[in-house]
């Protein structure tokens, strides 16, 4: 006698190529994530621990892979696989970015670079690079770090805004600690920025500070009056 779940698989796959994602509870998602992780068998068990261990489909794609392979049947594989969602979406916004129109308000830079910094378990680093009308010209990474320690060197953000022949450029860096808040090392870094590529008459028009879902804006904030 058939299963109750033979051709489950299958009929999931197809609704989603027919209506997307729209509608589906997170352990649905994330069942047709296991699918090609776990060949054989019913995972929507395991979809429903992974979304009661870590609260969310969000909670799932941004946990440690260490804290994954503490759930009950998942292995390196499905572990490597939820891993590498997040890192692929974040990829693709920013290859996606490479053109654009122009930037001229906090929220338009706001949507172009809280995706950059999804599942982010360590600080990174972005040049927002645009032309003297404001027009997207290129988002570049500029480095990738341990919590707290990200590195922006010179040479990295000149090379970055001189490739892209940019008449104006924004960086963005990441606070894994959940809080959009700028240090005193933040400004330090922002105005040697800020000096060096006015050498090259090139314009720092801000320096974000993304958390999550929030965005602080220096030059906002006042910051660059002091430069």
């Amino acid at each position: 006698m058939a299963s109750i779940h033979t051709g489950h698989r299958q009929r999931a796959k197809e609704e989603f190529l027919a209506r997307g994602l729209s509608g589906l509870a997170d352990h649905r998602v994330l069942e047709l994530l296991l699918f090609y992780a776990v060949p054989q068998g019913d995972v929507n068990p395991l979809a429903h621990a992974l979304v009661d261990r870590f609260g969310s489909l969000s909670g799932v794609l941004s946990a440690p892979y260490e804290e994954l392979l503490k759930v009950k049947g998942v292995g390196p594989n499905t572990a490597t696989l939820l891993r590498l969602i997040l890192p692929v979406a974040a990829r693709h916004m920013e290859q996606s970015s490479e053109v654009g129109g122009e930037y001229n308000s906090t929220w338009m830079f706001r949507e172009l670079l809280i995706p950059l910094f999804l599942g982010a378990r360590s600080e990174m680093a972005y040049l927002v690079c645009l032309d003297g009308k404001n027009k997207l010209l290129a988002c570049r990474q500029l480095g990738e770090g341990i919590v707290d320690t990200v590195s922006i060197t010179a040479r990295k953000v000149m090379e970055a805004a001189l490739s892209c022949n940019a008449a104006r450029a924004v960086l963005a860096h990441n606070h894994v600690s959940g809080i959009a808040m700028y240090s005193a090392a933040d400004v330090n870094v922002t105005r040697e920025v800020s000096r060096l590529l006015r050498q090259v008459d090139i314009e720092l028009m801000d320096h974000f500070v993304v958390a999550g879902d929030d965005m602080v804006s220096m030059r906002e904030s006042g910051v660059f009056q002091s430069f």
